[in-house]
């Protein structure tokens, strides 16, 4: 039998994940998932990318507000929703789309800038924003969080197994940032996924998933290597990009959960 191995969510794009048994699904995503993004001055997104260190910043959901942390620093506690009228909006950039958000004010904006040493202002997509999915891959009226771009990433044990025995040595799951792992398919069997249904949600497969220099950082160090993604792209090149996991959409919403069965519709 297939199931969901492990779920996670990453409140603050590129910031620690918050692992989960069961998860509620909405239509940008996991609730709550990539739901505040750091940014610079000019508004754009900011990740592992340029910013390694990000993989040591915890971020959790907790009693009514989004608690930042990190090594040899004090938490930060933030509102999980603004009080109207009390946080400026601002338009921010994810990649070549624009969407508003709030930003959450100078105190956050000191704690991230003294963590990263540059100028970064924490921001809040409220609910009322619209960010579409890219429309050669969705459906008219998908959404999404600040994540890349779609809901959800769904990425198989046993995919990263082989990658695994290629490599010669484990590697951590974490470093793909997954919404949801499922196991008991053979490897790399989801190429050929369309339509899957795990639990009782159904969900559309849009595309893989390009990876990048994000897969090499080491999450629990912030330092950054060349692998994986050096032995991925031996094998893994498609249309420009290395792929590892699939990008989906939902087509309900509701709950899920680890050992939800996991089908596959077409």
């Amino acid at each position: 039998m297939s199931v969901v191995a492990a779920l996670h969510f990453y409140p603050v794009k590129s910031c620690r994940g918050v692992g989960l048994e069961r998860a509620t699904l909405e239509a940008r995503g996991l609730r709550h998932d990539r739901r505040w993004m750091l940014v610079d001055d000019e508004g754009r997104f900011l990740t592992q990318r340029e910013e390694p260190r990000l993989a040591l910043v915890g971020a959790a959901v907790d009693d009514g507000a989004l608690v930042l942390s990190a090594p040899g620093r004090a938490a930060l506690r933030v509102p999980l929703v603004p009080t109207a009228g009390s946080a400026p909006r601002r338009r921010v950039r994810v990649w070549k789309s624009e969407v508003e958000a709030v930003d959450l004010g100078p105190r956050a904006a000191s704690w991230m800038a003294e963590w990263l040493g540059r100028s970064a202002s924490l921001v809040h997509m409220p609910d009322d924003a619209r960010r579409a999915v890219n429309p050669e891959y969705a459906r008219e009226g998908d959404i999404v969080s600040f994540a890349d771009g779609y809901p959800l990433l769904v990425v198989s044990e046993s995919s990263l197994e082989d990658l695994a025995a290629r490599l010669g040595r484990p590697i951590p799951m974490n470093r793909f940032r997954p919404n949801v792992v499922v196991r008991g398919f053979p490897p790399w069997a989801e190429d050929g996924w369309r339509r899957i249904r795990i639990g009782a949600i159904p969900m559309r497969v849009c595309k893989p998933s390009a990876r990048c220099v994000v897969t090499t950082v080491d999450q629990s160090t912030g330092e950054r290597g060349d692998e994986p993604l050096r032995t991925l792209a031996t094998f893994r090149k498609q249309d420009g990009g290395v792929m590892f996991g699939q990008n989906c959409a939902p087509d309900a919403l509701g709950e899920i959960a680890v050992g939800d069965a996991v089908t596959i519709e077409s």
